[in-house]
């Protein structure tokens, strides 16, 4: 059986983590399959967005730690004899570099690396009977996913530090308020609200526009000066203008028409980051 089964409709890819009976405990398998699926979305061009959900009651409680503490970390190191690294961080990074939208839907437990995972994702819905938890330090370790970068970006240094020197488990609704979620919603209504979320982007958007916007949004945030973003946001702004995507844009708004562009992530993007040397993060 899968642990992450994956469905294409609509434009939408929904990325279901599959360990039910588990709470869908993360593994290294469950990461090398979920790495795997965004690969396969950011390849088809009819993919414009992901949602990633839990099956069952849990979104995700966490490592598997029935093999121990060994759970936190990749199984060997690498081949080359680099040191291993943590399987949360893995993925984190490998979201990071997403070409499409990922947008959680939190339907039940979120803790551990099933908090910090939702961390570079675009957007996060939340069931009210979700919970969510950076337990680390009750577990005798440290924040990990590249969390001490994202958390701190998304809800503020205050409430990232409350959060994880405490460990303690908090609600949907306080998640909401520290700006953690984008909204809450009963149970039933969580996955259509993100699906309907997701629809729209693809619905509405020139997908190469919506892939650079995203790299753009994400590597800025690490950038020392506005400047940088300055040069970034001319030269997308210099080669999207001149794009097929751009005339079909200004045409579709003049005739009250919806737009139907024609380029294509799969074709590749415009190198408007010279300056990036991206690591490796495999």
């Amino acid at each position: 059986m899968s642990v992450v089964q994956t469905d294409i409709t609509g434009g939408v890819m929904t990325l279901t983590l599959n360990r039910p009976d588990k709470l869908n405990a993360f593994t290294v398998e469950v990461m090398n399959q979920f790495i795997d699926a965004i690969d396969v979305a950011d390849a088809d061009d009819a993919v414009r967005c992901v949602v990633v959900t839990g099956a069952g009651r849990a979104f995700c409680a966490g490592a598997d730690l029935s093999g121990g503490a060994e759970g936190f970390v990749d199984d060997a190191p690498e081949d080359d004899g680099t040191p291993m690294r943590d399987t949360g961080g893995r993925l984190a990074l490998r979201l990071f570099d997403s070409l499409k939208p990922v947008i959680a839907a939190v339907n039940g437990a979120a803790v551990g690396v099933g908090a910090t995972m939702q961390l570079p994702m675009d957007m996060r819905l939340a069931s009210c009977d979700a919970r969510f938890g950076f337990v680390f330090a009750r577990r005798g370790i440290v924040p990990e996913a590249c969390s001490s970068w994202f958390l701190p970006r998304v809800v503020g240094i205050s409430k990232a530090m409350e959060w994880s020197a405490s460990g303690r488990i908090f609600d949907a609704q306080e998640a909401l308020d520290a700006g953690l979620v984008r909204s809450v919603h009963a149970p039933g209504d969580l996955l259509g609200a993100a699906q309907e979320l997701a629809e729209e982007i693809g619905a509405t958007t020139a997908p190469v526009s919506v892939a650079l916007t995203r790299q753009m949004m994400w590597r800025m945030l690490g950038a020392a000066h506005p400047m940088e973003a300055h040069r970034v946001d001319s030269r997308g702004v210099a080669a999207r203008t001149a794009s097929a995507d751009a005339s079909e844009g200004v045409e579709s708004f003049l005739e009250k028409r919806a737009a139907d562009f024609p380029d294509r992530v799969s074709d590749g993007l415009p190198d408007i980051f010279p300056d990036w040397t991206p690591p490796d993060w495999r």
